[in-house]
């Protein structure tokens, strides 16, 4: 049976060549190896046959000489890296909230994995799964690169007020087991019948120090908005909203968006008009959901959300705006604002 294509940001690409670099090897000699150009890197999503991705790790450990290179990779992951979903879990009230928003929304940033969690008794156990189809070569650092980059959400977003108790993975020991540990700053347990890891239940509902209710709530519904339309969606449109989602501001142009994805402008237009849309069309469509999103959330004045979604000119929002919803922003936010002021 044939194993679907591998799709994930280029920011997870990003560290591994960061560590090959750190090692003296050169990334693009790496990159080669599996026919990718280095102009790769400087693009959004990448979509490689599943043997090109397994290429490309296994030659990622040799040129860097690191057998623990999975481990050094998901230490160079931070909140950033995990783009709009790394940000809802940073906002989220609770820990049981970031664990809802990384199992519901991981399939926006990799296919490589899935997240789900269960409370057992008095522990939590967060689970990953899917890895099983990619070859024995490459599982383990898969799996250590992701696992180790989702603990340290948990640690930065908590402050380490919740930590891991002790991390599981299906394979077999390896030689640099201690370096794991020290990692992960808590038991390894290898061979066992699940990847993950577990903590203390009485901290899945504590308050998180860094909550914000509004930033949640908004960057929430985009991702579920944004993993709504890639189920509808084909790739080349998707991956043109999902950059657009990322910039959220100072949109760039088709020409540039066209070399981002290593299309040619013409290409690119091609194929979304065959889907059924448009450039223009999308920057409108992503235009409109932050905007409104942007209002909702009472974060930003109407002023700074022209600023942020790329209009000099305010009168052009409005304009654009009251196109979208048939009212200016000013009464829209009035409106919106309404229920909350009747429930006080």
């Amino acid at each position: 049976m044939r194993r679907a294509p591998v799709t994930l940001p280029t920011a997870y690409l990003r560290p591994i060549a960061d560590q090959v670099a750190s090692s003296g090897a050169s990334v693009g000699a790496w990159l080669r190896t599996s026919g990718l150009d280095p102009a790769a890197l400087d693009g959004v999503d990448v979509t490689l046959d599943v043997g090109v991705f397994e290429r490309l790790i296994t030659s990622a450990i040799e040129a860097a000489r690191e057998p623990a290179l999975g481990l050094l990779v998901g230490e160079r992951f931070v909140l950033s890296t995990h783009g709009i979903v790394g940000y809802a879990a940073s906002s989220a009230a609770t820990v049981r909230d970031a664990l809802d928003v990384l199992a519901r929304f991981t399939g926006l940033r990799t296919t490589l994995v899935t997240v789900s969690y269960a409370v057992a008794g008095r522990a939590v156990h967060v689970r990953f799964d899917g890895a099983s189809a990619l070859g024995a070569a490459v599982r383990a650092p898969v799996l250590e690169a992701v696992l180790l980059g989702i603990k340290n959400i948990l640690d930065a977003i908590t402050l380490g007020s919740c930590p891991v108790a002790d991390v599981a993975f299906s394979f077999d020991a390896p030689d640099y087991a201690a370096f794991a540990s020290e990692l992960f700053a808590c038991e390894v347990r290898y061979g066992q019948r699940w990847a993950g890891f577990s903590f203390a239940a009485a901290a899945l509902d504590r308050p998180l120090p860094r909550s914000d209710r509004g930033a949640f709530e908004e960057a929430a519904r985009i991702c579920q908005r944004e993993l709504d339309k890639l189920a509808a969606s084909s790739s080349t449109a998707a991956q043109v909203r999902r950059l657009l989602l990322e910039k959220q501001s100072g949109f760039p142009s088709l020409q540039a968006t066209a070399r981002l994805l290593h299309l040619t402008p013409r290409t690119l237009h091609r194929r979304l008009v065959a889907e059924g849309t448009s450039f223009r069309g999308l920057v409108e469509e992503v235009r409109h959901t932050l905007a409104v999103e942007h209002l909702k959330s009472g974060r930003f004045r109407i002023e700074e959300i022209a600023f942020l979604l790329g209009y000099s000119d305010l009168s052009n929002f409005r304009r654009a705006f009251k196109r979208w919803e048939s009212v200016p922003p000013s009464e829209y936010l009035a409106q919106s604002a309404r229920p909350r002021e009747l429930r006080r």
